[in-house]
């Protein structure tokens, strides 16, 4: 069913983008966590398999960065576009950056494959380690291209409002994995390379699905072949620049977080190094969907400015923002009750259990605050605005590696753990002194000027 962003109802339209969106991102982020789970209890390995694999996270991390820089960074050029009449130019700014995708990949799929055992080294693996995470991304590498495409082109029906077919998308892919990893990893006792296969072929099924609606005469914009148009490609990495950044910093921090464990954790470094990959297997369950949240609701903002209808800007922005409290308040909730439930997914030692529990608990304590710098940054994404999008994305990830690398020299190793909390609410309270300095000059100048891109 397509919405009408610029006169549907502004509560109905947001849940209908919103919440199939952030199923799509939960998900998606059940590709890592449904492996880390059954790599979790491989016979004889499982901690050091777990390690390994965490080590190995923010290269994937990486290459998936490169689908939300094309995907995040045209699908509101795409929206304001549409939302200004340009169905053409809409149309090549979709086929532009299919073509950008597949380019990109060829070039990341050689360049990691040579490179991935000396990063390896680099971002914390041991000796221990190393043969399970080079296992796992040598295959996840080979498949980049589907990662990325999978990544990338859900952006662009979710801002054409067809979340539902986004979402069917990322869900088919996830139900595959769940499927196929158990046969991999234990039936044909492939153990880590079996996680990896199993998930690049998800992602293939993911990415076909994505085609094929973006084909359909049923979607608003759909992919044309022959509309690739090189001069766009400027404009789409220029918008993508801050959303990429966000999730390609995350990568930094997880190599910054595992080296500074394994450089003071002493003899408990790989232990720590498994709690922290748990850790941050349950945090994507509150980032991926928050991200979902406030970057399905893009489209509706992107339209509605690039229409010039400011007041339904406004009133949407308000709206998420509550959503995104609602969502973010719940997490809170769970991550505070039902810490153990979920480290036990991964380990049946209950000494990592608990452990991994405790630094939940730390690590997730101020995840209100955060939906705070969320819907700020994507919501100055949406609206056209990088020059502010971009230094805020950089707020935290900035304030959150000094913390990493700083606390533990004066509080040990375990302080890692506080890190998050506390730059959570610095780059909250910033982002939103920011917005409210800020946006009412951007309004003045939509109305004034007409729309700037």
């Amino acid at each position: 069913m397509k919405r009408d962003l610029g006169q549907d109802k502004i509560w109905p339209l947001l849940l209908r983008l919103a919440i199939p969106t952030a199923l799509a991102q939960l998900v998606n982020v059940l590709y890592a966590i449904i492996d880390r789970i059954y790599i979790g209890h491989i016979p004889g390995a499982s901690s050091l398999a777990l390690a390994g694999v965490g080590v190995a996270a923010p290269i994937s991390s990486f290459i998936s960065a490169f689908g939300i820089l094309i995907g995040l960074g045209g699908a509101p050029l795409m929206g304001m576009r549409e939302g200004h009449g340009e169905h053409r130019k809409a149309e090549e700014i979709l086929s532009t950056a299919f073509y950008l995708m597949v380019i990109v990949s060829l070039v990341l799929t050689p360049l990691f494959l040579v490179l991935r055992n000396p990063l390896l080294l680099l971002f914390g693996a041991s000796d221990k380690t190393l043969p399970y995470a080079s296992s796992y991304l040598l295959y996840y590498i080979s498949g980049s291209l589907f990662a990325i495409l999978s990544v990338g082109l859900n952006s662009y029906l979710v801002n054409q409002g067809l979340s539902g077919k986004a979402m069917v998308a990322i869900l088919s892919g996830a139900f595959m994995n769940i499927i196929l990893d158990p046969i991999f990893i234990f039936t044909l006792s492939l153990g880590v390379k079996g996680a990896a296969v199993a998930t690049v072929l998800s992602q293939l099924g993911s990415s076909a699905l994505l085609l094929i609606f973006l084909l359909s005469p049923k979607a608003t914009i759909r992919l044309r072949f022959k509309l690739f148009n090189k001069a766009l490609i400027t404009q789409i990495l220029k918008y993508g620049v801050s959303p990429f950044i966000i999730l390609a910093s995350d990568s930094l921090l997880l190599i910054v977080t595992n080296a500074m464990l394994k450089c003071y954790g002493g003899d408990d470094a790989d232990t720590l190094i498994t709690a922290s990959t748990i850790v941050q297997s349950f945090f994507l369950l509150i980032t991926y969907p928050l991200g979902g949240i406030t970057g399905g609701t893009q489209g509706l903002l992107s339209h509605n400015f690039g229409a010039g209808n400011i007041d339904r800007v406004k009133e949407s922005l308000r709206k998420e923002q509550i959503i995104a409290l609602i969502f973010t308040t719940f997490m809170f909730i769970v991550t505070m009750t039902s810490s153990e439930f979920f480290a036990r997914l991964f380990t049946s030692d209950e000494n990592m259990i608990k452990l991994s529990a405790h630094y939940m608990r730390i690590y997730a304590s101020m995840v209100i605050p955060l939906s705070f710098q969320y819907v700020n940054v994507d919501s100055m994404t949406a609206l056209g605005q990088i020059k502010l999008a971009l230094p805020l994305s950089m707020c935290r990830k900035v304030s959150y590696t000094l913390f990493v690398i700083i606390f533990p020299v004066f509080f040990g190793a375990e302080s890692i753990f506080l890190s998050e909390p506390v730059c959570a609410v610095l780059s909250a309270v910033v982002s939103t002194i920011t917005l409210k300095v800020a946006l009412p000059k951007v309004y003045k100048e939509r109305e004034e000027v007409g729309l700037v891109l």
